[in-house]
């Protein structure tokens, strides 16, 4: 999972939206840092799953319960609604099988939170419209040949996404490294965009409608 300037101020957001007490299972978890934040602030029974191994020492080293795996593989050691929420901060784009992983993550957690980068930031797109080249950025700091970032894709594309695959989109957060983005803004001056879907066995909750504008 990259680092830049906003990822604590990423983490807070997070850790904000997850209720006190609540089981966690931290997708592409990292260093552990997040799941270390939600526990300590929100008293979480977390687990982390990356495929590093330096990854995996780091978190053992903060106490952190941690699982090897390949996301890639699917999630087919949890149980359905096992989990109050399933997060994968940063790491959806980098992922092969991204349709797939939602379905998974939307069977498992009963919450899923998505964090990635919106490819649709201004920035961005001049990059391409005026040099016509891949951009590589503060917040895409890659040359297309070397970066981890596979399946790059907007806000649109996500809430596209969401509907096709009959996802319920409960929340949104949208935010621009270290404060958030007013809606009326969000898909052109957005560096990455923070997602709450419910899962397939939460109960039916007041759904706030989320438009393409």
């Amino acid at each position: 999972m990259p680092r830049h300037e906003g990822m604590h101020f990423n983490y807070d957001e997070i850790v904000r939206l997850v209720r006190p007490g609540s089981s966690v299972l931290d997708l592409g978890c990292g260093d552990g840092e997040l799941l270390h934040r939600l526990i300590h602030r929100k008293q979480v029974r977390g687990r982390g799953v990356d495929r590093e191994e330096a990854m995996i020492v780091q978190c053992i080293a903060r106490g952190i319960s941690v699982y090897q795996g390949d996301l890639d593989e699917g999630l087919k050691d949890y149980g359905s609604g096992s989990y109050d929420y399933v997060i994968l901060n940063q790491t959806l784009q980098m992922v092969h099988r991204p349709v797939m992983l939602l379905q998974e993550m939307v069977r498992v957690g009963r919450e899923v939170i998505v964090n990635f980068p919106n490819f649709g930031y201004v920035v961005n797109r001049m990059q391409l419209m005026f040099f016509g080249r891949m951009p590589v950025n503060r917040d895409i700091p890659y040359q297309w040949y070397d970066t981890p970032n596979i399946h790059f894709c907007t806000r649109k594309d996500f809430v596209a996404l969401c509907a096709e695959m009959g996802i319920p989109i409960l929340h949104e957060i949208a935010l621009r490294r270290t404060h958030r983005v007013p809606p009326v803004l969000r898909n052109l001056f957005a560096t990455e965009i923070c997602f709450v879907l419910r899962g397939n066995h939460a109960p039916e909750p007041a759904q706030t409608s989320v438009s393409s504008s």
